[in-house]
């Protein structure tokens, strides 16, 4: 794709494009939200806590929205012209991470003031998507060598160490599945980034002696869960009986006994699909991943229809975004893949996630509303 110059909407313009906001986009993007909502106040409820963590989550939600709305209204455009901005600020919280954020669970990842805790690695996503979109779109000549990709991951590479070193594996790769994508849909050749992955195989060894010694362990646990069925093979064993104890139809809404009882960790944040699977069965955990398919093809539909390169790139990575967010949440549940600690997009409990997310529904609304073509 070719970077051109965009011609200003006229006046009589600007009303009609509101006949291009993406209904279906947004239809399932609220589907998908009121599903998590509900599944995150079956997985937290007590019975001292009736409402669980449902406050928590509506107020994240309003946030969300209020971002979805703006980033919607504003050109995405203007986003893109002061990209050294965004990315300053992104590496700038992930350094303030590392240096006074707060540890739990073995991790160093959140950035607390007063009652708010914000995980800055949720937000360096859409960063890194916004920055690297806006850069690709400033290029004049097709990719031709693989060394022409350089740049490229040098423009992530500061993120992605800030986040590895926390430690998060898991959003790691999120910031080199966005970019692989991108690459791609920036015209570089499919055997350059094949090369590329090679290289990154190739490192793995070096990889595995960076790794803490509890991540060694679940990506051991991945291959044989009975290793350690107490400890880090835990999660996965349980996350497969409650989904496969709901067979069908489900145990009913609020009747998952591996939730209720607690037998399921986490079963509110990475492990919601898996809460999903008890209580909802097999017909209802299809139902959201079709509603997450149907989320992607939007995406990807506005990425065709784009108005200029950067607008295309913006939609490709946030599709890639939340795309492997999925496959990666979805299959460590059933255990086709590692458990690496990353949410569910628009269904599992987190702030830092939901707003991200929606604000990326946002974004998209916004390359949408200016497509490329305007019909009468």
């Amino acid at each position: 794709m070719t970077h051109a110059a965009i011609p200003l909407p006229t006046a009589e313009e600007k009303p009609r494009r509101l006949r291009y906001v993406d209904g279906w986009l947004l239809v399932v993007t609220l589907l998908l939200v009121a599903i998590g909502t509900v599944m995150v106040w079956s997985a937290t409820r007590t019975p001292e806590a009736p409402w669980g963590l449902v406050r928590a989550r509506t107020a994240h939600l309003l946030v969300g929205l209020v971002a979805m709305a703006v980033c919607a209204a504003v050109p995405y455009r203007s986003l893109g012209e002061i990209w050294k901005v965004v990315y300053a600020a992104n590496l700038v919280l992930l350094a303030l991470v590392a240096v006074a954020g707060r540890a739990a669970l073995g991790a160093q990842r959140w950035l607390v003031a007063g009652p708010v805790s914000l995980q800055p690695s949720e937000f360096a996503k859409l960063g890194i998507v916004v920055t690297l979109a806006w850069v690709l779109s400033q290029r004049r000549e097709p990719f031709r060598r693989p060394t022409d990709v350089v740049a490229y991951l040098l423009h992530v590479a500061p993120a992605f160490v800030l986040v590895f070193v926390q430690p998060d594996l898991g959003t790691s790769m999120v910031f080199l599945a966005i970019v692989f994508a991108m690459l791609f849909a920036a015209g570089v050749p499919a055997r350059h980034l094949a090369g590329l992955a090679g290289v990154g195989l190739a490192a793995l060894p070096l990889l595995w002696q960076m790794l803490k010694p509890y991540q060694r362990l679940r990506l051991m646990v991945f291959v044989d869960p009975q290793l350690d069925p107490l400890g880090a093979g835990y999660n996965l064993i349980q996350s497969k009986i409650a989904i496969g104890s709901g067979q069908m139809w489900g145990k009913g809404l609020f009747e998952g006994t591996q939730n209720a009882l607690r037998f399921l960790p986490m079963q509110h944040t990475d492990f919601l699909f898996s809460v999903i699977g008890e209580e909802l069965g097999f017909v209802g955990a299809v139902a959201v991943l079709l509603l997450l398919w149907v989320w992607l093809m939007r995406a990807l539909r506005i990425a065709l229809v784009a108005r200029d390169p950067f607008g295309a790139y913006l939609a490709v990575g946030i599709a890639s975004m939340v795309g492997f967010h999925v496959f990666v949440n979805v299959g460590m549940t059933v255990g086709i893949m590692p458990a690496t600690g990353i949410p569910l997009p628009f269904l599992s409990y987190g702030g830092s996630s939901l707003v991200t997310n929606l604000a990326a529904v946002g974004l998209l609304l916004s390359v949408a509303i200016r497509r490329r073509k305007i019909e009468f």
